[in-house]
This record gives C-alpha cells, structure tokens and sequence, in this order.
C-alpha cells in the first residue's frame, strides 16, 4: 500500500492514476494515521514552494513525513514534493523545508543562459551520477518530463542523477530511503511507470 499525501497542493488524479496502471493498491490521504500505516509514501507538488512548506506545517503533515522518514519508510518526493525535503528554498524569499536532504532550491534565471525559457518544460534526458534502486528498470539517458524553474543546488551527497538545462540540475537525489524526482514520473510515460514500480517495490 503506497499513501499519496494530501495537504492541498498536488497533481494527485494523474499520479494516482499510474500507480493504479502498475497494479498497485493507494490511498490518497490526509490522515496521519493512514500515512503511517502504509508501507510506503509519496509527497507531491505543484505551485510555491513557501505556499507548499505552509499547508504541509499548518496541517501537521509535516510532523508525519518527518516519522515516515525516521522510521525508515520508503518516502518519494515528486517535483515540489522534492524540494520541500531540502532545507531551504529561496523561491520568493527563503523558505525553511523539512530538512531530510542537504542542499538548498535555488531560481534557474541567473544560472542558465538567457536564450533558455523558463521555466523548463518537456522532455530532458537523465545522466546517472549512482546506482539507485529506484533507477533499476531504466536506463542512463532516458527521457522524463519536466515542469521547473527552481531546482536543488548544493546537494552533492544526496545526488543520484541529473539532467542539463544550461548547466547540470538535480533531477533525482536520495539518502538512505527518503528520495526525490525533480521531474513528473506520472507523465513520463513508460519510463515513469518503470521508476514508480522500482519504488512500489521498496519496503
């Protein structure tokens, strides 16, 4: 059982959609019991990042992640879900995140060249910098999709893979069971399924 968390920011239709696609059984919750209770979690997102830290904080959901974490529980972070397992974000201001990952969020203007849009959106090939168990089923320089225009810096030793936009950026960074896709696995095509199902299979 995977439990998606619900705090009121996330693309949780398509994402549960392709779990179900895998065979496997979700829950998509609020409850911090039924998050504790799963054998897995996925923490989503989409928007602000401040937005997001403040909805998981006033929720409490915070607090259970981080147990999920301490526990030892596989715990996947999916594109704003990623970045609040960093410790800060400067998106608007700076943003204090759970703290599970070293590193911080930093704005892609600056960093890229000017002709680059902002922000990033499609298709990005993957550059594996480790092996990963969530990486089993693919393969170096395979293709996900991408909706960004922030990205986490300063996180050599949790970084497992990531993808060129102008300079390198972090697509997938992990450290012991807590995980993180920059990207959309859940519109990544097969691809994406094939990474969801390496983290179904994790308990």
């Amino acid at each position: 059982m995977t439990a998606i968390v619900d705090y009121g920011v996330g693309n949780l239709f398509s994402l549960s959609c392709s779990l179900r696609s895998i065979g496997e059984e979700i829950v998509i919750t609020s409850s911090p019991d039924e998050i504790l209770a799963a054998d897995r979690v996925i923490l989503p997102g989409v928007g602000a990042f401040g937005d997001a830290a403040a909805l998981l904080r006033e929720s409490g959901l915070d607090k259970t992640v981080l147990t999920c974490a301490e526990d030892g529980k596989p715990l996947l972070g999916i594109c704003l879900g990623m970045q609040l397992l960093f410790e800060r974000s400067f998106e608007f201001g700076e943003h204090r995140g759970l703290g599970l990952l070293k590193g911080s969020i930093v704005p892609m203007e600056g960093r890229i060249p000017e002709y680059l849009k902002i922000p990033q959106i499609g298709w990005n090939s993957l550059s594996f910098k480790k092996q990963h168990p969530l990486l089993k089923y693919i393969r170096n320089g395979d293709y996900v999709y991408f909706v960004h225009s922030f990205f986490a810096a300063d996180c050599e030793e949790s970084l497992v893979a990531v993808t060129e936009y102008g300079c390198e950026m972090t697509a997938v960074a992990a450290r012991d069971r807590v995980m993180g896709c920059q990207f959309h696995p859940e519109k990544s095509g097969e691809v994406g399924l094939s990474i969801l199902k390496a983290f179904c299979e994790m308990n």
